[in-house]
Parts: C-alpha cells; sequence; structure tokens
C-alpha cells in the first residue's frame, strides 16, 4: 500500500490506520520523507508535481497494490482575484498530480485499488477557495474517467468525499470538523467494500444530496446550513 502526502493530516491517519489494520507493507511518501514519523513503514520521496519523482516511487515500489492519493493543498485563492500561478498550483497538485500518480502505478494496480481524496468542494463552490474548488472538481472527473479506464483490468477507484477535517490543513476553520480516524476508518471500509464513492460524514452527505437542485437553490441552503 502507498500513501501520498503521509507525513501529516490524513495522510499520517491512513498510514496509522493501515497498520493498525494489518497492513503488512506501507510505503508512506512525502515531499520530504524525513518529516515522516511513524515507524514501520516504508518511508519515500515522492512530489506528485514532478513525474521524474512519481516514476522513481513507481519503480522503487513495485509491489504496491493499493494506492491512497492524498496529496493536497489549499491556497485559498480564488478564480477572477487571485494569483494565476497559485491557482496553477492547486491543479498541478489536485489533478495533475492525481494522474501522475495513477498513470504511474496503475499498470501494477490490476486487481487492487485507487482511492483519491476529494471533497465536498468538488460539488460546491466556495468564496475563498476557489481554486481548490475548480482542482477538486476536476479530481472528482478524473476519478470518474479512471474508474472506466481501468475497468477492464479489475482496479476498483474510489472516490473519498468529505467536508471539513481536524487536521493542520483546517486550523484557521471553526466550524464543525471530524476526526481523521473517523473519516480514514470510513475510507478503508468503503475500499474493503468495493465502493466507488464513500461520504464520510454529514456534510458530504448534504451536499451530494443538493445537486439535483437549481445551483441558486444550493446555494442558498448551503449559506443557511453554514449560519445556523
Amino acid at each position: 500500500m502507498l500513501v501520498t502526502g503521509a507525513n501529516r493530516g490524513l495522510g499520517r491517519q491512513f498510514v496509522l490506520s493501515l497498520l493498525e489494520r494489518g497492513a503488512g507493507k506501507v510505503y508512506a511518501t512525502a515531499r520530504r520523507p524525513d518529516l515522516i514519523d511513524v515507524p514501520g513503514v516504508i518511508p519515500l520521496r515522492l512530489d506528485v508535481t514532478d513525474p521524474a519523482s512519481v516514476a522513481a516511487a513507481a519503480l522503487a515500489a513495485p509491489d504496491v497494490k493499493i494506492v491512497i492519493n492524498n496529496a493536497g493543498i489549499a491556497t485559498g485563492a480564488n478564480l477572477v482575484t487571485g494569483d494565476l500561478d497559485t491557482i496553477r498550483r492547486e491543479m498541478d497538485t489536485h489533478f495533475y498530480g492525481t494522474l501522475h500518480v495513477v498513470r504511474a502505478f496503475a499498470p501494477q494496480l490490476a486487481d487492487g485499488a485507487i482511492l483519491n481524496v476529494l471533497s465536498a468542494l468538488s460539488w460546491l463552490a466556495n468564496d475563498g477557495a476557489g481554486a481548490y474548488h475548480a482542482a477538486k472538481a476536476a479530481e472528482w472527473a478524473l476519478t470518474n474517467n479512471v474508474r472506466l479506464e481501468l475497468a477492464g483490468q479489475r482496479t476498483l477507484v474510489t472516490g473519498l468525499h468529505l467536508g471539513a477535517a481536524d487536521t493542520d490543513m483546517m486550523a484557521w476553520y471553526t466550524g464543525d470538523k471530524s476526526a481523521p480516524e473517523v473519516i480514514v476508518a470510513e475510507a478503508l471500509d468503503g475500499i474493503e467494500e468495493h465502493r466507488s464513492e464513500v461520504l464520510a460524514d454529514d456534510w458530504s452527505r448534504q451536499v451530494k444530496a443538493w445537486l439535483s437542485d437549481d445551483p441558486s437553490v444550493i446555494y442558498r441552503k448551503a449559506s443557511e446550513a453554514l449560519t445556523t
């Protein structure tokens, strides 16, 4: 098993939970593997925005059968007024970074699995997170297409959607946050149950339920929900 962005937050929790569930070998990857502090794993350098780094990681971990694409950033950039280089960083990380990893590891994932960590913001725009929303929406589309493309080799492709988790990335957020171990447990249960989509908390389930509404209704409901 291989986890990207494993040095903190949800990635670190994925590593811990995989070990707790008896995983025999876990590759914990990060741009700086020296920051990985979980004993019993194989630290591996992996920068998802660098195709050469991704290719090297695939060569170094030829026995991986489950890949968890967790690496991510949140810059706070909007689309109209935000810095274009910052917006590209979000897309390079969430869309192209995930795609680099999928393409590099896909040949060895027959009868294996890919889990992409997405977000309720894959479906819901938010002022102050325009680049994140656009990148996660693109990653959601990627997840759905990759699922079809890899069906012939029986690779399970699961999308994990969540609201806010209690991690460093969301330290600024004062609303309801789920414990990382709860989110990760839902995700790993989803893989074990061969589910294509995991809605890990109430907020992701609520946003998904709104999708058939007119956008004006969706954003009114979202605003009301966040202010009550």
